[in-house]
């Protein structure tokens, strides 16, 4: 693929708990053969390091997300294979001469996995206080996809009048909320539901939980034949 014709997706990944959420997006857009452009912010990778033990340096990025993206939800490293990263680019958080802070970079939309609430109150006062607020409101003002996974419970006043403002500038509000329906065994399952319905919201192709067909029963696991 040429760098002329290179058009990503951006995803930003900020300060909430759920880094797993954004490795199974990532692996489910570079399956789809998109191009990633990777904004991980410096709040994300405490996060990132709490529930991994990995540590994201932005001089040994491709390593350090190789690592992560072979990582299961429930933390096992090399659950999946060694991914192949040539069509990633990543951009440093506090980098606002990036690619992504201007309208003129060309992108097919951004997808912020997990969204923290201070990253959602940010993106809807227009703060742009980090490349990662910076890009989405760049997205909104272009009329690109933007969708927004926040991941918090409860959700308070404040942060619910945010995503109201964000849903009525035109992004995907979409709550990290697993479904049983698609007939989950393990943790991965149900992390890759969110993943799976980020990657719906912006139109990508993937196969990461199953669908609801019509049929009640069809997701839960069968029984054994035993008495």
């Amino acid at each position: 693929m040429t760098e002329r014709k290179r058009t990503p997706w951006v995803v930003g990944v900020s300060g909430a708990s759920g880094t797993p959420y954004a490795a199974s997006v990532i692996r489910g857009l570079l399956a789809a053969g998109e191009s990633v452009d990777l904004v991980v912010s410096r709040a994300s990778r405490l996060t990132l390091m709490d529930e991994t033990g990995i540590a994201y340096r932005d001089a040994h990025w491709r390593d350090d997300l190789a690592e992560w993206l072979q990582r299961g939800a429930d933390g096992k490293p090399a659950t999946f294979a060694r991914p192949e990263l040539d069509g990633v680019r990543h951009w440093a958080a506090g980098d606002l001469a990036a690619g992504p802070s201007s309208g003129s970079y060309p992108v097919k939309g951004m997808l912020i996995v997990p969204a923290s609430t201070a990253c959602v109150a940010g993106v809807a006062l227009g703060l742009s206080k980090d490349l990662l607020q910076r890009a989405a409101s760049v997205t909104l003002k272009e009329r690109r996809p933007l969708v927004v996974a926040v991941r918090e419970t409860p959700l308070g006043g404040q942060t619910l009048r945010h995503l109201v403002a964000l849903d009525e500038a035109g992004a995907v509000v979409l709550p990290a909320s697993p479904a049983f329906y698609a007939g989950a065994t393990h943790i991965q399952d149900l992390v890759d539901f969110v993943a799976g319905r980020v990657l719906d919201a912006a139109g990508v192709p993937h196969t990461l939980y199953r669908r609801w067909e019509g049929q009640l029963g069809t997701g839960r696991p069968r029984e054994g034949s035993g008495d």
